[in-house]
C-alpha cells in the first residue's frame, strides 16, 4: 500500500472518514492475499506507507479485529492478519455447499436468459483462464460466475448469508487459484476445470436436481484439489506470511 493508492480510495469517497477508508484499503489487501495470512500488522509502518498519523490505522485494525480479519496473539504483541488452514476450509465450505447448491436449485427456476447468457460467458472464461493458468482471468470470472448464481437465486435470505461468507470465501478461492496456477499434474484438475460448465447446462436446461449435484460436485472438486495440492501437509503454508509463523 502507498500514498497513491491511499489518494484513489479517497476520491472514492471524499467525506469518508480516514479509519474508514483505511480499514477498506487493508480489508481488499486482506481478502485478496496480497497481505498473506499471518502478516503482523505494523501501525507505525502501514501510517508512513499512507502518509498519515497512526490513529486512524490503528482504528482501522481494530475494526478488522471486529470483523474477524485480525487477531491479537497472547504468546506475542501486535496484530496479525488471519491464518488460513484445511479445516477452516472444509468448514466455510460445508456451508458454501448447502448455500450454492440451495442457490444453483433456484436458478433453474427464476434466472432469465440474459443470466444464462452472463453466467455461460463467466463459465468459459472461468475455463480458457483455467487451461491458460491466466490467474488474473481466474480471478475475474471465478466469483462473479458464483456472486451471479446467488444474485439471481430469488431468496434474500441465501443472499444474505452468501455475503457473511463472502470475505473469507474470497480469501480461500484466491489462494485455490494460485495453486491451480502453478501445478498441473493434480488429478482434481480437470473437474475443476469444466464444473463451471456443468452448471450452466444443468441451469440452461432447467433441471433443478442436475443443478444441484453439478454445485456440490464443484465445491468438493475444490475441496479435493486444495487437499490433495497439499500433499498429506498444510496446503496454505505457502501463502503465509514465513516471517510470522509461530
Amino acid at each position: 500500500m502507498d500514498q497513491l493508492q491511499f489518494r484513489q480510495y479517497m476520491d472514492r469517497d471524499p467525506g469518508a472518514k480516514l479509519r474508514d477508508v483505511v480499514t477498506q484499503m487493508l480489508y481488499d489487501e486482506i481478502v485478496s492475499l496480497h497481505i498473506a495470512p499471518g502478516t503482523k500488522l505494523n501501525v507505525n509502518s502501514i501510517a508512513s506507507s499512507l502518509g498519515i498519523s497512526r490513529t486512524p490505522v490503528a482504528e482501522a485494525i481494530i475494526n478488522l479485529c471486529d470483523m474477524g480479519f485480525v487477531m491479537s496473539r497472547p504468546e506475542t504483541s501486535g496484530y496479525f492478519v488471519i491464518d488460513l488452514s484445511m479445516t477452516d476450509m472444509i468448514n466455510l465450505y460445508d456451508v458454501r455447499s448447502a448455500i450454492e447448491c440451495e442457490a444453483a436449485v433456484l436458478c433453474t427456476e427464476h434466472a432469465d436468459e440474459e443470466t444464462v447468457i452472463e453466467l455461460e460467458r463467466l463459465a468459459n472464461a472461468y475455463r480458457d483462464s483455467l487451461i491458460a493458468k491466466d490467474y488474473q482471468g481466474m480471478l475475474a470470472s471465478d466469483m462473479p460466475f458464483h456472486a451471479l448464481i446467488v444474485k439471481s437465486c430469488g431468496n434474500k435470505y441465501i443472499q444474505k448469508c452468501y455475503e457473511m461468507l463472502l470475505p473469507n470465501l474470497t480469501m480461500y478461492q484466491s489462494s485455490m487459484l494460485k495453486f491451480i496456477s502453478s501445478t498441473s499434474d493434480n488429478p482434481w484438475s480437470s473437474s475443476v476445470t469444466y464444473n463451471h460448465t456443468a452448471i450452466v447446462e444443468a441451469i440452461k436446461m432447467r433441471i433443478p436436481e442436475l443443478a444441484r449435484q453439478a454445485m456440490e460436485n464443484h465445491v468438493s472438486s475444490s475441496l479435493n484439489f486444495t487437499i490433495f495440492y497439499g500433499g498429506g501437509k498444510d496446503p496454505f503454508a505457502n501463502v503465509k506470511n514465513p516471517k510470522n509463523r509461530r
